[in-house]
Parts: structure tokens; C-alpha cells; sequence
């Protein structure tokens, strides 16, 4: 195998270094040392107007593996782009997909919430605090990597590929006790509504980060329009699109596009197709 591969089977255990599965430098600058925000050089393929970005999915970065194929929002990897390191405190937003039997062998993390979504298949987890589980369409893991922990996933079933989204946000605490949550969703909380699915209180309606970041999934009939209050201020909301069309603060919007917005006390959403599905994140623009 070459350096640049990272694949494994089940049986594998031992740590391993390296170049899919780690992030380039964030770079800012000296006055900016509390600041993330947003990338301000001007992309030919972002739209950046007055308080909002557009990342439309072929401008994704891509690495494909073989058996991982990978869409990058945001710089991961190899894939490197100056223009696209960050949105607020959402360092990353890559859009997998692992082949039959195939998955990350185990490797370390610290100080990062890391989030996964499945949205076909199932993912086996397993890490250094002992836990295994699997999680399915329907399901959201967090995980708080905090002091460190060393974890793998790999796709459970043998007949066919599994995708899912893996998200990474800075914590607003450093060097926490590392911690696991699961939960198990129901889709008709979701039906021309915005679910929360994460939040930053251990008591509130699904699971749980060290962050002041609010998580909503909907998934929308055709011509459905709602407004979503953004819940803290200072934070800026980052839509994903899963699923068919809509459009948010009359910008068109299609399956695995990205929008950014910051500024805002709101944001309107309709949909342009029947079962369109987004995931918003309301985020952090400072550390």
C-alpha cells in the first residue's frame, strides 16, 4: 500500500498516520488570532455577496480512494484550498462514502466535536472509551474528542457502499473528557419542520457539543416555506442540502449545495421539490 492510503479491514487495530483523515494548518491572521469567520478572498467559483456564501457542489474538493469517495466543503487532507478553510466555527463538512467492508482504520483526535450523519447504510464505530455501536440512517452521533481519543469506522454491511456526513466544529472548551453520544431519530418529526437534532444543552431535544451550535434537519413538501430564527446572536447559519431543491434568502439551492449566512437574525426557506431535505447548522462566526 502507498503512504496515501488509509483502508483497512475489521481486523485491523494498530493507530494510524495519515493524509485522509487529517486538516491542514488553519492559518489566520495575528489580529484575527479569536476570530474564524468566514474566507474572504473572493472565489470564481463561491458567490460571496454583502453576508453570504455560496459553495454549489462541483466546486467541492474530491478524493477518491477507491474505496472512499470523498466531497470536501471545506479544506481536509489533500485537498487544499485557501478559500475554503472555514465557515464560522464549521472547520469541516465532507460527504462520504465507503465501499462494502471497508473503513477508517484506528486514528486520534482531540479538541474537535465530530459529528457523523448517516444517510445510507450502516457505519460500525468503535473507539478507545470502549464504545461500539452502529449507527444507521436515522441515527446522529456525537463525539467530543476533547484531552484525545483514537476511534474507527468502518461500513458494517458486506454487499453494499454506506454514505454519511462527517462534520467537524471547533469546541468553545479545550481538553475536555472525551465523551460519546448517539440518538435515534424519527422521520416525521422532521415533515415540513426543522428538527433539532443538536444543541448545546444536555437537556434540550437531541443530542448534545461543547459549542453554541444549534443543528436542525426538515425534510419539506413541494412549495413548503417556513422562517428559521437563528438562537443565539453573533451566529451565522450554514444550509446543506441533501435532497431535491429549495431556496434560502431567494438564493437557489440544489441537492449538496452549500449556503453560509451571517448577519442575520433569520433566514427564509422554501421548497422547490417534494421530499427536499437540508440540514442547517447554526454556528459560532467567533471562537
Amino acid at each position: 500500500m502507498g503512504s496515501g492510503i488509509f483502508v483497512a479491514s475489521a481486523a485491523m487495530g494498530q493507530v494510524l498516520k495519515n493524509n485522509i483523515d487529517e486538516l491542514a494548518e488553519l492559518k489566520t491572521l495575528p489580529m484575527e488570532k479569536d476570530f474564524v469567520g468566514f474566507n474572504h478572498i473572493p472565489n470564481t467559483n463561491s458567490k460571496i455577496m454583502a453576508n453570504t456564501i455560496l459553495h454549489k457542489a462541483d466546486t467541492r474538493g474530491n478524493a477518491n480512494h477507491g474505496w472512499l469517495n470523498s466531497h470536501h466543503t471545506f479544506s481536509f487532507a489533500n485537498y487544499y484550498n485557501p478559500e475554503r478553510m472555514h465557515f464560522g466555527v464549521l472547520r469541516v463538512l465532507n460527504d462520504d462514502r465507503v465501499e462494502a467492508g471497508m473503513g477508517f482504520g484506528t486514528h486520534p483526535h482531540e479538541n474537535m466535536e465530530i459529528i457523523s450523519i448517516p444517510l445510507e447504510g450502516d457505519l460500525e464505530h468503535k473507539d478507545s472509551m470502549g464504545n461500539v455501536a452502529v449507527i444507521r440512517n436515522g441515527d446522529i452521533q456525537v463525539m467530543s474528542a476533547g484531552s484525545g481519543i483514537t476511534h474507527s469506522e468502518y461500513n458494517k454491511n458486506k454487499d453494499s457502499e454506506v454514505k454519511f456526513l462527517q462534520i467537524w466544529i471547533f469546541p468553545n472548551k479545550k481538553n475536555v473528557t472525551p465523551r460519546y453520544d448517539q440518538i435515534s431519530l424519527k422521520a416525521q418529526d422532521r415533515h415540513n419542520k426543522l428538527q433539532q437534532i443538536i444543541s448545546p444543552n444536555a437537556n434540550d431535544e437531541g443530542a448534545w457539543m461543547h459549542q453554541d451550535a444549534w443543528f436542525q434537519l426538515g425534510t419539506f413538501d413541494k412549495n413548503f416555506e417556513t422562517q428559521y430564527k437563528l438562537k443565539k446572536q453573533g451566529n451565522g447559519v450554514y444550509a446543506f442540502v441533501l435532497k431535491g431543491d429549495v431556496t434560502i434568502e431567494g438564493t437557489e439551492l440544489n441537492e449538496r449545495d452549500g449556503l453560509g449566512i451571517w448577519n442575520t437574525e433569520s433566514i427564509s426557506i422554501k421548497s422547490n421539490t417534494a421530499g427536499a431535505e437540508i440540514l442547517l447548522m447554526d454556528i459560532p462566526m467567533n471562537i
